[in-house]
This record gives C-alpha cells, structure tokens and sequence, in this order.
C-alpha cells in the first residue's frame, strides 16, 4: 500500500465518522466538498465506511434507496445518474406508527413507491432481470435527513451520507402491478402536495433497472427481502409534530407521525 492509498483511507475514515458523529448527536456539519474536492468514487467509499459503522452497532441491512430520480433535480446538480444508499432496520417506521423528531436534525418527508425482492439479484450475471425478481409493491414514506447545515450539499456530499436516509414507513405489501403515472398525494398536517409517479424516471420500474446498473458498478448488494425505495414522487415537506401519509393510486396509502418525547 502506498503513502497515498493509506492518505486516501485515512479521509475516508476521517469523514465517515465525521458524518456519523452528526447523524448520532442530532448536530449539522459543513458541506465536504466545500472543504476540498471530493470525487464520487471517494464518496461511496465513506457511505461504505458509515454504513458499516452503523452495522458494527448492531444494525442491519435491510433495502436500498434511490435519489435524484427526478430528471429535474438531475438537471439541478448537473448530474445524469441516480445515487443509492442503504436502509437499516434502525431506520424503520412501523406504518401508522410514530418517530421521534429528536432522532432528527432537520427531517423531510417524501412519498415513494416501494419494491420488495423475493430473490437475490446476482450482480455478476448480466442477464439477471430484477424487475422479475421483485414479489411486491407498496406505498412508502422516506423521512431525508441531511446532515448538512441548511440542507446544502453537492452530489459527492449526498453519497457520502448516504444519501441523506434516515427513515422509512412502508404500507400494505400487494401484488407486484404496474406503476406508471399513478396520482401521488402527500399530505404533512395542512400542507399537501400531489403529483405522479411518473416523477420517478417516467415509471418506477425504470428506477429498478437504473438501481441495478449503480449496483453493479458500486458492488452494492442486492439481497432475497430487501425493500427497494424507487424514489421520490414529489418535493419533499418538511416533518414536524403531526400526521405524514402517502396515498398513490391503486397500490394504498401509509401514514407515520413526528412526535417528540
């Protein structure tokens, strides 16, 4: 190993336990990136690094997550991939259930539709379609939770924390059906947004094949069980002491609600 590959190691090292300080105390941290360049292939080492950080914890993998999903927020960070990262079951919100606002800095709340894996998804074989790997399909709600200062980061940044996840609620597990331009409605208290799925790549099942494809290239599992969040159908509403629920078109609705305790 070289000097510069244990230099490299040692950042990595530096800003995942840097990120994972911020998520733990609840406290905001400055932009990475604004601090010096940081390049994606680096990026994904530290969410690699804070991932297994929160493991050695006691948490477990239990899905993976799609952002920038969007073409218009592509087209806002200039970018023309999605970004993954991983859910743990520290991370989850029983449906109708209720979380507490001081887990969370500055917490948002964003309807998705949700996949589920019946099978392995094998990486290596380029014929694998995991389109038919997947069993069923649900309402969801993420809850992002940059830890940022004032929610202001850049494409390398957001990979590093990988990709701002923080929570999730999941509803009612159904038949895997199509899910092309479904009408979204978030409602957080008394704001509401609506939109479609659409949103997601033009059809949520394209974010399933663009999540494949990061898989691959980032050696990111994908396993027998997991829960697949496809991406966002709308803008975000920020989460505070009240109701958050999802309702999509033909697939159910799922509510979780911000307390404080």
């Amino acid at each position: 190993m070289t000097d510069t590959d244990t230099d490299a190691d040692a950042r990595v090292a530096e800003l995942a336990l840097r990120l994972d300080a911020a998520q733990t105390a609840c406290a905001d941290t400055p932009s990475i990136e604004g601090e010096g360049p940081l390049d994606v292939d680096t990026a994904y080492a530290v969410q690699d690094e804070l991932v297994r950080l929160r493991t050695a914890r006691g948490e477990r993998i239990v899905g993976v997550k799609l952002g920038f999903t969007s073409k218009a927020k592509m087209a806002q960070m200039g970018v023309s991939d999605v970004i993954v990262g991983r859910l743990t079951d520290a991370m989850a919100v029983p449906d109708g259930g209720a979380t507490d606002l001081a887990r969370y800095i500055h917490p948002k709340v964003e309807p998705e539709v949700a996949y589920r894996l019946g099978a392995d998804v094998d990486l290596d074989d380029p014929e694998a379609d995991i389109v038919a790997a997947v069993d069923a399909i649900a309402p969801a709600l993420e809850i992002i939770d940059s830890r940022y200062r004032d929610f202001r980061f850049t494409y390398a940044d957001v990979v590093a924390d990988n990709t701002s996840a923080s929570g999730f609620a999941v509803g009612e597990w159904v038949p895997v059906r199509a899910a092309a331009d479904l009408a979204v409605t978030l409602r957080v208290g008394d704001e509401r947004v609506d939109g479609s799925t659409a949103a997601i790549l033009g059809d949520p099942e394209q974010a399933l094949h663009a999540l494949l494809d990061m898989c691959r290239r980032r050696r990111i599992p994908l396993k027998a069980g997991y829960v697949v969040l496809a991406g966002a159908a709308t803008a975000a509403l920020p989460l505070g002491e009240a109701e958050a629920r999802c309702t999509v078109d033909g697939l159910g609705s799922v509510s979780l609600k911000g307390v404080r305790q």
